[in-house]
């Protein structure tokens, strides 16, 4: 007899989407993956095709089952997590987008935000969002499209059009384009939700020129959000749990208690702190967001995004050719005992928390001629690190509670967290533990938790908790004085590429 006890798992990444089918250990068993092409129109503009992001997702759906050896009686309910703030405007009846996804790392909006800043509208969203005015939320790029798209405003005046993240327009398709909804951690990332009132806000729709006939409905995170059209498996199966990529993995690493914190390195890093029922207001840059919302109680986090990690080996690989696979970085890094001094500072498309300069843009400094290409794989590993303690020292500022766990562990996942010199100097830089989960998919682990709790797979947060393991624990052990001397260099090297706007 089938075990309809897996959860299917959609990971809807940046520059790939994934499937994994998860057993009732919270344990993977089929995992599927297929990259997507990136397009870059025009400097600072990123976009994706959604039809791309579309097929793949149907084909890892498919391809994760069949590794799993199971069938769609097999699958008990499906989750959603996604790259957030990416941005489509699709047609209601058709389901067909009328401009390419714009991507959350895109740029071309940046003027208009700097407008809405010096027009004095930062502390309105600020005190309804939680987020500061940047062209890295969605509100601005869905804008963007209805004033380049001829007819397209009036359209969505009239409810012909849905405005969306990556999950509403997935579960539009998947459900046959019979619902159209997204979960409160989507939501919190548009500029355009009350997370206090936990309901779009008419002001700034207003003030972003956005129709709310175009919205979608905010549901749980975990929730019966519809069902998938039975050709797409074999027979429809519930979609019960949707959060965004970063949310979704700080439910993944059980980070349930108000000060637990987890940092996710994929194409860029994302740091988050539990801040329990109450939303903490920043003083230094970071965001206030949705962490969760079960049973209509949302739970906040403090966050710190930076919008290059991984990205930037990418670049060591197809932009300078120092290396062919992102697993060489790890060698590289070790084959020399330091950076000689080189710093990269990788704002490619800015810099994020808790700079949020847009303007910046990507430089290597301290190069001498004997320096090599393992200097600047090192240093590009070590950037990563650096950006992490800027957040978690903005966070500290944030969040000083004495019994804040902020000072027990940082759990960390993504696909740099595999590399354990990466780790070390994690650990060594914020003089820290650094703990990496067992199961280090957390981000599709987390989608998989949310949709099999509402789905009865799993019994409760407790039980999610207590299946957590620790696969390996990092203790710092460099001397104070190097790791202030190192940071110090970072710091400076920021600065030079800010002097250089």
């Amino acid at each position: 007899m089938p075990d309809a006890g897996h959860v299917l798992a959609i990971d809807q990444g940046t520059t790939s989407t994934r499937a994994i089918v998860f057993d009732r250990q919270g344990l993977p068993v089929g995992v599927a993956r297929r990259e997507f092409p990136q397009h870059y129109p025009a400097d600072g503009w990123v976009e994706h095709d959604p039809e791309d992001i579309w097929r793949d997702t149907v084909a890892v759906l498919r391809d994760a089952v069949a590794e799993a050896k199971l069938g769609a009686a097999d699958i008990a309910a499906i989750g959603i997590t996604n790259q957030r703030e990416t941005t489509v405007v699709w047609d209601r009846r058709t389901g067909e987008p009328i401009h390419r996804a714009i991507v959350w790392q895109d740029r071309r909006t940046a003027d208009t935000c700097r407008r809405l800043v010096e027009e004095g509208c930062g502390p309105l969203v600020r005190a309804k969002t939680g987020l500061l005015i940047d062209a890295y939320f969605s509100a601005t790029k869905a804008a963007w499209i209805l004033d380049h798209v001829p007819g397209s405003r009036e359209r969505a005046e009239r409810g012909e059009l849905c405005f969306g993240t990556i999950d509403s327009f997935l579960l539009h398709r998947l459900t046959g384009g019979r619902v159209h909804a997204t979960d409160a951690t989507n939501a919190s990332r548009t500029m355009v939700f009350d997370i206090h009132r936990q309901d779009w806000d008419d002001e700034l729709l207003a003030l972003f020129r956005i129709p709310r006939a175009m919205m979608p409905e905010v549901l749980d995170s975990s929730a019966e959000f519809g069902a998938t059209e039975p050709d797409i498996l074999g027979r429809s199966i519930p979609i019960t749990g949707i959060a965004g990529d970063q949310q979704a993995a700080t439910f993944g690493q059980a980070c349930f208690e108000p000060g637990m914190v987890k940092s996710t390195y994929g194409t860029g890093c994302f740091a988050l702190l539990n801040t329990g029922d109450k939303p903490v207001e920043s003083r230094s840059n970071m965001l206030t967001t949705v962490a969760y919302r079960l049973d209509g109680r949302p739970t906040y986090a403090l966050e710190g995004s930076i919008f290059v990690a991984g990205a930037a080996i990418k670049w060591l690989r197809d932009g300078l050719g120092i290396i062919t696979h992102a697993s060489q970085t790890d060698d590289l890094a070790t084959r020399v005992p330091d950076s000689h001094g080189v710093y990269l500072v990788p704002a490619f498309v800015g810099l994020g928390a808790p700079h949020w300069d847009p303007h910046a843009r990507a430089a290597i400094s301290g190069l001498t001629l004997d320096a090599g290409p393992a200097h600047i794989a090192r240093a590009a590993l070590e950037a990563v690190a650096f950006q992490t303690r800027d957040l978690r020292d903005a966070m500290v500022s944030d969040w000083p509670a004495p019994d804040s766990k902020t000072a027990g562990a940082l759990r960390v996942d993504g696909g740099m967290a595999a590399n354990d010199w990466l780790c070390q100097f994690l650990a060594d830089m914020l003089d820290l533990p650094v703990e990496r989960p067992a199961v280090i998919e957390t981000t599709a682990l987390g989608a998989a938790s949310l949709a099999g709790l509402k789905a009865g797979v799993y019994r409760d947060q407790g039980a999610l908790a207590a299946a957590w393991r620790c696969d390996r624990r990092f203790e710092p052990r460099m001397e104070g004085a190097k790791r202030a001397r190192l940071y110090e260099g970072w710091l400076d090297a920021v600065q030079r590429v800010r002097r250089g706007r």
